[in-house]
């Protein structure tokens, strides 16, 4: 007997449908053939399957099996497929009489004993199934609540292939899983990491609130210990609240990642990700034999943080070029080519110098470095991804006064009123823009109409490029970090004390550095 069932797999971050086709018949050679370019955890399926028949009762009669995965021509890869070729062949059979086949989709890894196991990348494959115009999608029971995010269909977990088949029997009934995005999104545990617990580094602190606000990349530099990643971590909590678009984004990726939490049915808080400088070029950018995302685009709506970024190899930094510039991942194989968002903020930090202590008071450590030894740590840093990097703050080492008295300074809920106050003026400023959504993503041509400059302002920036050494990449990002400033202080045109501002923030272009 022939069957068909509708599932899904996973291609890149989206689901695509797969038609589950079972055929069996008997023949004096049993067999059990997968066939649909299946990879070896799709081809291992039988191995699941058949064992999960036997423990649940239904048994396995000696017969030709043959599952094709339609349509042929694509990839399978993943555990989701055991469930439907379970029931397929179960109805092939005629064991079973599911009268509600044809209007759910199936997927769930089996296990031995029959109990069905979260797969990753729930959440691409539901919205797979609404698209499909599906009534409802049958998921494991763990999965239920990220499943249930999607509107517009219903989804039903269960725990074991017997529930899943009286389900389809209409035997038993089981209730539509319901997750409450408000209340998601309401009890959202902002990050405890709060800028008020930073004792000093006050110009850090601002550094980070202008780069926050206009989406620009920071470089941070100062010696070991300084709190250069202490300062990181909190940004997030100062960033905007998600958008709905925004979290069902970043839940897709990390849900076909297999990163999001069990208890979690949505990422409904900016992503903060800080890979070893270890990590390889794959595992960064995303890729391999199947193509999945690295850490660029887990930090998707949040921020990369990158800790030490000269000892990273410099074929890992070349390769971030691309999703710095357009926001987006592509990866390309012989059959496909796939595309990853990674609209992140970059956040890295490194030494002064190969012992950490040039142009430092720290007391015991006086600087044993050459200039030479300096410009050639600076310089493992390529122009082309410095090119990309909007503000250079020094973080200099704090004081003891400052260490052993109470801290001071504003909380992290306050400073994020002030960055969504400036996000909204640029979302103001861009709304007849494409694909620009901040400061940083402005041009040439855009700073040109948006950033108005007078006299005085054009006066302190000529003096700052020529007296102070800055290097002509610097002049945009100047004008580029100045315009936050003043989006930040409420002002419409770029004022001196704007620009004044602005130029501290391009340490790394100074002569004296360099």
């Amino acid at each position: 007997m022939f069957t068909k069932i509708k599932s899904f797999t996973i291609l890149g971050i989206d689901a695509i449908p797969i038609l589950v086709e079972t055929d069996t018949k008997k023949q004096n050679q049993p067999f059990f053939s997968i066939v649909g370019l299946p990879t070896n955890s799709v081809k291992e399926s039988k191995d699941r399957v058949i064992p999960a028949m036997r423990n649940t009762n239904y048994g396995f009669p000696a017969r030709a099996y043959t599952v094709n995965l339609a349509p042929a021509d694509v990839k399978k890869e993943g555990v989701g497929f055991d469930l439907p070729i379970a029931i397929g062949i179960l109805t092939s059979l005629q064991k079973i009489n599911p009268t509600k086949l044809n209007e759910f989709g199936l997927v769930g890894e089996l296990s031995l004993g029959g109990d069905v196991r979260p797969i990753k990348g729930i959440l691409p494959i539901t919205v797979a199934a609404r698209k499909e115009g599906l009534k409802g999608i049958l998921v494991p029971e763990e999965n239920a609540k990220e499943a249930a995010v999607v509107d517009g269909i219903d989804v039903y977990g269960v725990s074991d292939m017997r529930e899943c088949i009286g389900f389809l029997e209409g035997i038993v009934d089981l209730k539509p899983t319901q997750v409450s995005l408000s209340e998601v999104f309401k009890h959202t545990n902002r990050s405890i990491l709060d800028f008020f617990d930073v004792k000093g580094q006050y110009n850090v602190k601002r550094a980070l609130e202008v780069a926050a606000a206009g989406g620009h990349n920071i470089l941070l530099i100062g010696p070991p210990g300084s709190g250069k990643t202490m300062l990181a971590r909190r940004v997030p909590g100062i960033l905007p609240e998600m958008t709905l678009e925004e979290a069902l984004t970043t839940t897709k990726i990390h849900s076909v990642s297999g990163k999001l939490k069990a208890d979690s049915s949505l990422v409904s808080q900016r992503p903060f990700r800080s890979p070893h400088h270890t990590i390889s070029d794959v595992a960064l950018i995303g890729g391999g034999s199947y193509p999945k995302p690295g850490e660029v685009s887990l930090a998707h709506n949040g921020v990369l943080f990158l800790d030490e970024l000269p000892e990273f190899k410099k074929s890992v930094l070349e390769v971030m070029r691309q999703p710095i510039e357009d926001g987006v991942v592509t990866i390309s194989r012989a059959a496909q080519s796939l595309t990853f968002p990674a609209n992140f903020m970059l956040i890295a930090s490194m030494n002064p110098c190969p012992c950490g202590y040039f142009g430092s008071d720290v007391p015991g450590h006086k600087c044993t470095c050459t200039t030479s030894m300096i410009q050639r740590y600076v310089s493992k840093i390529s122009g082309p991804l410095l090119d990309r990097i909007d503000i250079h703050v020094e973080v200099p080492a704090v004081k003891y006064k400052e260490l052993s008295t109470d801290p001071k300074g504003e909380r992290t809920n306050e400073i994020r009123d002030r960055i969504n106050k400036a996000k909204k003026v640029q979302l103001k400023r861009f709304d007849e823009v494409t694909d620009i959504y901040s400061n940083a993503g402005m041009v040439s041509k855009h700073l040109r109409h948006y950033c108005n400059i007078g006299e005085e302002s054009k006066q302190l920036l000529k003096i700052a490029i020529e007296k102070l050494g800055l290097s002509a990449r610097a002049y945009d990002r100047i004008i580029k970090v100045a315009r936050t400033i003043a989006d930040l202080d409420n002002q419409e045109n770029i004022l001196p004390e704007h620009i004044s501002e602005a130029v501290q923030y391009r340490s790394l272009d100074r002569k004296y550095w360099l």
